[in-house]
């Protein structure tokens, strides 16, 4: 499993780089081209802070963060690679591995993160594919938590 999931976190990475690349490329800086009609657009921002654009120009900051959580996470990664059960919390850190290095390489190359997925019926952040992976695997993290106090529980 543990060879799978690296697998996927490059993947996910590649995806990551490949989609900010294509919209570095084909969308002007502020610009914005429908994507899904009333749902999503995909407008190509550059963001040197966290979510909400929080912490702007702090990337020291960032980085020193990257490198700690990405520590902690591959620690936790290497402790559930031979539990059977544990599945789901293994493909959560993957995802938040890939979502932070998507972002922890942005930050090194450009100074900023690439943000492109704007939800255009509601208002809400801009984000990125990085952005995604990571919650997602925030929430399959604690599914996976409360799916163990369940067995446990039993």
């Amino acid at each position: 499993m543990l060879i799978a999931n690296i697998i996927l976190i490059v993947v996910l990475v590649g995806i990551d780089q490949w989609i900010k690349h294509a919209v570095v490329l084909n969308i002007a800086l502020g610009g914005e081209k429908p994507f899904i009609p009333g749902i999503m657009s995909l407008t190509h921002l550059r963001n040197d802070g966290a979510a909400w654009s929080i912490l702007q120009g702090q990337m020291w900051f960032f980085a020193v963060i990257a490198v700690i959580a990405l520590g902690i996470m591959g620690f936790f990664f290497w402790q559930y690679r031979n539990q059977r059960e544990s599945w789901v919390e293994e493909l959560g850190l993957a995802l938040m591995m890939a979502g932070t290095i998507g972002n922890f390489i942005d930050r090194l190359m450009n100074g900023y993160v690439v943000d492109m997925f704007q939800l255009t019926f509601i208002n809400f952040p801009i984000f990125n594919f990085a952005d995604s992976c990571l919650t997602v695997g925030v929430i399959l993290i604690a599914v996976g938590v409360f799916l163990a106090d369940r067995r446990e529980a039993q």
